[in-house]
């Protein structure tokens, strides 16, 4: 909780977040979904002598989701050769079954095969095969997450996208990027200064973040496959709050260079700012809409920090949150139906989801001190950073809040999370 009075504090100086720390993840998935589809992942042959453990990371996969329920294969291996008795795997409850193989090549390669079938229909739903070095194994086992959870649901499977995340561990900061999952983490930045607010660029190349290095916040964006970066923002005083348009020209900034904090836009290689709002109130956290039109944001213009919209040219904003004296963080949905926030209920800071066309808002945690959400690309998880027996966690939930995964570390703290685009 104390670290939550002091985000409330850092608002009030600017509308930035402090942070911390860690890097090893495990998932644990908890929760019931009114519909679950029951699927059924055979061991893949050659699973036992692979480095990675494909089938297992599939059915983490689609469990997370909140989507599926794994129905339980015993000792079954099957590979994308195989025709199950799909009579057999119905008693069982499995409405679906996936089998495949992965086996060594001569070049030192793996060759991953899968194969989904529907056994309600007792119909082959296609197959995917991968030739992959052993690092990329745990990528292409969410490939095959991808492709069943788009064959079975109709919907972009989002497991092989990455997200954002900051730690401290001592006096070092590190941004780190890692898989949907939490695993496979790669820092993308070391400093002994803050690093807070990133946020990733449409197509998923870059990160603008903000970093105190120079004794102030300012703006940089950085390239992920280079690891090199520009300075886009060093105006006087706070540069901070810096969020992608969706197609990718422009970040929309928080400044402080002609005094208070107040939201400007500016070309995402750097330039000169246009200022957007115009008010004596702290105006900061501004994100876009997916179609590019709207801008959200939190302003304390009532007295309070709430949020509020206006168009992405700029204009009269609109307040949309009134439930509770602090609302703040907002993060909309790709299809534009849901807006994720911040709200403090009673000395608690839990995540909110808004429908945006009823105005109706729900709390889907029970937890007191979250933080920070992002949403999925497809617009069906939530990630957000919480405390859980006294620790920084970090959490992915259903829009409706019914099934929970922890990504969890062995020590230290977690903050900043944010969820990356789509793969081309």
């Amino acid at each position: 909780m104390q670290l939550m009075f002091m985000r409330y504090v850092l608002f009030l100086l600017a509308g930035l977040m402090c942070l911390p720390v860690l890097a090893q993840f495990r998932v644990e998935v908890s929760g019931v979904g009114l519909t679950q589809y029951p699927i059924a992942v055979a061991a893949f042959r050659g699973d036992d002598t692979a480095p990675q453990k494909i089938g297992a990371i599939v059915v983490a996969d689609l469990e997370r989701s909140g989507q599926f329920r794994a129905v339980d294969t015993g000792n079954a291996v099957l590979d994308e050769t195989s025709r199950p008795e799909v009579s057999s795997w119905r008693q069982k409850g499995a409405d679906a079954l996936v089998t495949g193989s992965i086996s060594r090549l001569a070049d030192g390669r793996f060759d991953v095969r899968v194969r989904l079938w529907d056994t309600v229909r007792a119909q082959d739903l296609g197959g995917q095969s991968y030739a992959v070095v052993a690092n990329d194994l745990r990528l292409v086992a969410h490939y095959v997450a991808d492709f069943v959870y788009e064959k079975i649901t109709g919907d972009k499977g989002i497991f092989s996208t990455r997200i954002t995340y900051v730690t401290k561990v001592g006096t070092a900061y590190n941004l780190w990027v890692a898989d949907a999952d939490g695993e496979n983490a790669q820092s993308a930045l070391h400093s002994p200064e803050p690093i807070i607010s990133p946020s990733w660029s449409p197509n998923g190349t870059q990160i603008a973040y903000v970093s105190f290095e120079s004794r102030k916040p300012v703006i940089f964006v950085h390239d992920v496959a280079s690891g090199k970066r520009r300075l886009v923002a060093n105006f006087k005083g706070s540069n901070s709050a810096p969020a992608w348009s969706p197609d990718g020209k422009t970040l929309a900034v928080t400044l402080s260079r002609d005094g208070g904090s107040q939201l400007y836009l500016m070309d995402a290689n750097g330039g000169e700012p246009r200022r957007l709002t115009e008010s004596s109130a702290i105006d900061t956290e501004p994100i876009f809409s997916a179609d590019g039109k709207t801008i959200y944001f939190v302003s304390d213009r009532g007295g309070a920090p709430q949020i509020y919209r206006m168009p992405a040219t700029g204009g009269n904003p609109e307040r949309i949150t009134f439930g509770g004296t602090y609302n703040v963080s907002p993060s909309v949905s790709t299809d534009g139906k849901w807006l994720a926030y911040i709200s403090r209920v009673g000395g608690a800071f839990k995540l909110h989801v808004m429908d945006l066309s009823s105005g109706v808002v729900n709390a889907v945690t029970d937890t007191a001190a979250d933080e920070n959400p992002s949403f999925s690309p497809n617009s069906r998880l939530i990630i957000y950073a919480t405390q859980q027996q006294g620790r920084e966690a970090l959490m992915t939930t259903t829009v409706d809040g019914k099934i929970k995964a922890r990504l969890a570390g062995q020590s230290g703290d977690i903050r900043e999370p944010g969820w990356g685009p789509m793969q081309k």
